[in-house]
């Protein structure tokens, strides 16, 4: 059923992640000319492939796993990996950021909005398996009455 809670807590999940499209994790006064992520003055998912892939990848697993409703233990399995691709986005997008730190000089960059959306799709999804567990421990119970 799709009006279930965690169907609406994936949902947020998957919202938090696109989000990153509009929303950068950092941004500088000014463009730095020798940094491969401030080159524009913004630090954002569009600045590397590999995040955007991560990225991409984790918002649409957690939205396919809306879908998957009548199959929980797949539902519960898109999650994982979704939360999954979230961390190891969160940890690329930090070794990236401490890689160019050096070529940054004494600039230093402000936090965004940005920064806290992963983490926060984090909390959606592992919220989400929750509910998806309650409601496998519910049918479970209800098939021993049968």
């Amino acid at each position: 059923m799709i009006q279930r809670i965690q169907s609406i807590l994936l949902l947020l999940a998957a919202a938090a992640v696109f989000a990153l499209f509009k929303l950068p994790f950092g941004s500088s006064d000014s463009a730095i000319a020798a940094s491969n992520l401030f080159n524009d003055g913004v630090f954002n998912i569009q600045d590397h492939v590999g995040l955007l892939s991560l990225f991409c990848g984790a918002g649409a697993l957690a939205f396919i796993a809306i879908f998957l409703f009548n199959n929980r233990k797949t539902q519960l399995t898109l999650s994982r990996i979704s939360i999954i691709a979230n961390v190891i986005g969160i940890i690329f997008a930090v070794v990236l950021f401490m890689q160019d730190s050096n070529a940054m000089g004494a600039a230093t960059p402000n936090e965004e909005l940005g920064l806290g959306l992963p983490v926060l799709s984090i909390l959606f999804a592992a919220f989400a398996m929750r509910f998806i567990n309650k409601d496998e421990k519910l049918v479970k119970s209800m098939d021993r009455l049968r």
